[in-house]
């Protein structure tokens, strides 16, 4: 085997990846440089810094990647109005592609030889990460420890912990936590009581949201701007990508938009059932739907749903950097040209519905629809040959059939 000389590992701080940075320091013998993606998931991240210095870690990053993230990754994704299995927001997915981009960065800048992630042998993420990391440069190695070490229960976690002196906070003792990730998209819970899908998820199991029950019991009218396919205002005031969505999450929240409790398909083979919290993506979906609805012609409108689940499974299964991925996106880009103008929604009691829409690109013409007397002449005897002719087929078929 190669020797490694230096590592980059993607390290949240957690009990995991603390106990992965140990170990590849010494299974390896060589230097870990550790990198913490900082996506709005919400927690203080200088804990981590402090631990990876406990660790004796002298080359530890922690990067702000909000921006980008909802700029270069949920951006897009939205613009296809990408839902996996008809439900999913993507949320851990649309991630990890970006992890592996700035991974794979730092391994050049740094000369290593080798990336590490925690992601487990039965989970989607270890597909993600590693498609990503041979799209973008094939010959970085990728270390899976939960592939290589004889470890293979929480119990073995912690004695390993113990024996390390790694420094264990007294709630992960106990009995295993949820499975939690956040970023500012979403926040998603697995595990435990989760794992039987037959039980109902407690009330304490949602963090972003509260329950639709108990939310205010008046709406909130809110007016989304989009130019272009992307959201650029909030009521008006123009925002950053990551504002936005914070904005948003804020709103939804409150009012219990964007929960989903789902059992999805993993690409590796296996159902799973999690609990899902997308506030701020919930609103945007149904908001750029809505805009979409009045701007885009109705055959470019049904190709986008038709190509919409396949994007989606390119995402959830890894392939973001994959050239069928970025095929679909550059026709999705250009179907969202004209693709702008302010959409108006009420936000109550878990729902997120769209009540009005104004585009100077729009397609409506109330002149063609009105049941009144119209400015643009439209003879309804036209319509007569439209339906003949498309009524040919079927009385062919009729008369061969003797109905």
């Amino acid at each position: 085997m190669t020797k490694i000389e230096k590592i980059v590992l993607s390290y949240s701080g957690g009990l995991d990846t603390s106990i992965i940075l140990k170990w590849l320091q010494e299974t390896y013998g060589c230097e870990v440089v550790t990198f913490t993606a900082d996506l709005g998931q919400g927690e203080e991240l200088e804990p981590a810094r402090a631990k990876a210095e406990m660790s004796g870690v002298k080359d530890i990053r922690i990067v702000d990647l909000r921006e980008e993230f909802v700029r270069d990754f949920v951006f897009p994704m939205l613009r296809a109005n990408a839902l996996y299995e008809g439900q999913y927001l993507l949320g851990s997915s649309i991630a990890r592609p970006l992890i592996a981009k700035h991974l794979v960065g730092i391994a050049r800048e740094v000369d290593a030889d080798a990336v590490a992630h925690g992601a487990t042998g039965k989970g989607n993420d270890q597909i993600r990460f590693e498609l990503a990391v041979n799209a973008l440069d094939p010959s970085i190695r990728v270390i899976v420890p939960w592939r290589q070490w004889t470890i293979r229960s929480r119990m073995q976690l912690l004695e390993y912990a113990e024996k390390h002196r790694i420094l264990v906070p007294s709630d992960k003792r106990g009995e295993a936590p949820f499975s939690i990730d956040a970023n500012l998209l979403h926040t998603s819970t697995e595990g435990k009581i989760l794992e039987n899908p037959a039980e109902v998820a407690p009330d304490h199991v949602y963090q972003r949201t509260v329950d639709p029950i108990d939310a205010p019991d008046a709406p909130e009218i809110i007016t989304i701007g989009f130019e272009r396919g992307d959201p650029i205002s909030v009521n008006g005031k123009a925002v950053t990508p990551a504002a936005l969505l914070t904005k948003l999450n804020g709103l939804g929240g409150r009012h219990g938009v964007g929960r989903l409790d789902l059992v999805e398909n993993r690409f590796i083979g296996m159902k799973s059932r999690g609990i899902y919290e997308t506030p701020g993506g919930t609103i945007l979906l149904a908001a750029h739907r809505g805009i979409e609805s009045i701007t885009l012609d109705r055959a470019a409108a049904h190709l986008k749903d038709e190509i919409m689940p396949r994007y989606a499974e390119l995402i959830y299964n890894g392939f973001w950097f994959a050239p069928e991925r970025e095929m679909l996106q550059a026709l999705i880009d250009h179907s969202q040209a004209f693709v702008s103008g302010e959409v108006t929604l009420r936000l109550y009691k878990g729902s997120a519905s769209v009540i009005s829409r104004a585009s100077p690109c729009s397609l409506y013409s109330a002149d063609l629809v009105t049941f009144e007397e119209s400015a643009i002449a439209f003879d309804h005897h036209d319509a007569e040959g439209f339906i003949r002719l498309n009524g040919l087929r079927l009385r062919s078929l009729a008369a061969r059939n003797g109905r």
